[in-house]
């Protein structure tokens, strides 16, 4: 048998020997757990940088420092997670079925453990973040209106959902979700190809088959996160005007990037709050992917345990 055959082999140990129930059950659990431990621990820093997204006030670093500790002073610590309560509402969700999601369409392209199918593992992380975006956009719509407006406008989830519906119509609940999808797929792609290659070659080059440490899996999470944030930022900004955009200054997405290259230029527009995202998105992608990992085999290892 071959190194890379029993690679293949290895890494899978666990789901080979449960039902698919059981592989969705847990990926379901463990992705739920990772998305909440990551969007929690950057929120502050998402807020920030959403902030900075829907606004034409150029961005800096030294900026973005104000603002957190304006906020700190003028509204107390915790608000400095307004909005989380959104994001929990929509990450949870959100990460269990991308993360499930992304089990079963490699089950279904047939991706090869190996690294012999490269297209259809980019495909497999495009389709889950497709799959996952597709089926909570609105609870992000309300987690970024949430973020950026006053409580005493939007004080609850439930507040968000009643005052759009009431006053923008439902449609207004998918305004943003083309670029939004066309984002997430160079963006999910990149960033679970990434993270795979990352791990298989660490297999390989350390010759043992046992599964990355967590500090190391952190980091390939962090470099996938990196590569695939930036791969998408501009439709990240648009999507964000979009969502946040009560008065169709921004009705589709040639026109929000038109109106944000005149307006703004490349690096204060489109790309605004890029290096931010350098710091949270990896924190965060990382953090994500190196949970998930390590609850999902935890949970594999006691339903098998206890069958």
């Amino acid at each position: 048998m071959t190194l890379n055959q029993t690679i293949q082999e290895s890494l899978v140990p666990l789901t080979g020997k449960l039902s698919n129930t059981d592989i969705v059950v847990t990926s379901l659990c463990a992705g739920a757990i990772a998305g909440a431990l990551a969007k929690t621990t950057i929120a502050p820093l998402d807020r920030t940088k959403i902030n900075f997204q829907i606004s034409e006030k150029p961005y800096s670093t030294k900026k973005a420092l104000k603002f957190l500790i304006q906020t700190l002073k003028n509204h107390g610590f915790f608000a400095l997670w307004r909005g989380n309560s959104a994001t929990m509402a929509r990450i949870v969700p959100y990460a269990a079925i991308q993360f499930t999601a992304h089990e079963q369409w490699k089950r279904l392209l047939n991706v090869d453990a190996s690294g012999k199918s490269p297209g259809k593992q980019f495909l497999a992380g495009s389709l889950a973040g497709v799959t996952s975006q597709s089926l909570t956009y609105p609870l992000d719509l309300a987690r970024a209106r949430m973020a950026v407006t006053p409580k005493d406008q939007y004080a609850t989830l439930r507040q968000v959902f009643l005052k759009i519906y009431r006053q923008e119509g439902l449609l207004t609940f998918y305004r943003g979700i083309i670029p939004t999808l066309l984002g997430v797929i160079p963006y999910a792609g990149v960033s679970f190809y990434t993270y795979e290659t990352l791990k298989r070659q660490y297999k390989e080059h350390i010759g043992h088959l046992n599964i990355p440490q967590p500090i190391t899996s952190l980091g390939f999470g962090a470099i996938a996160g990196m590569l695939g944030q930036t791969s998408s930022y501009p439709l990240d900004i648009v999507r964000r005007r979009m969502q946040t955009d009560m008065i169709n200054k921004y009705p589709s997405i040639s026109g929000t990037l038109k109106l944000i290259w005149f307006n703004e230029g490349l690096k204060n527009g489109l790309y605004k709050g890029l290096s931010m995202n350098w710091i949270k998105g990896p924190i965060a992608v990382g953090i994500s992917f190196a949970t998930y990992d390590n609850i999902r085999d935890t949970l594999r290892t006691v339903v098998l345990k206890y069958r």
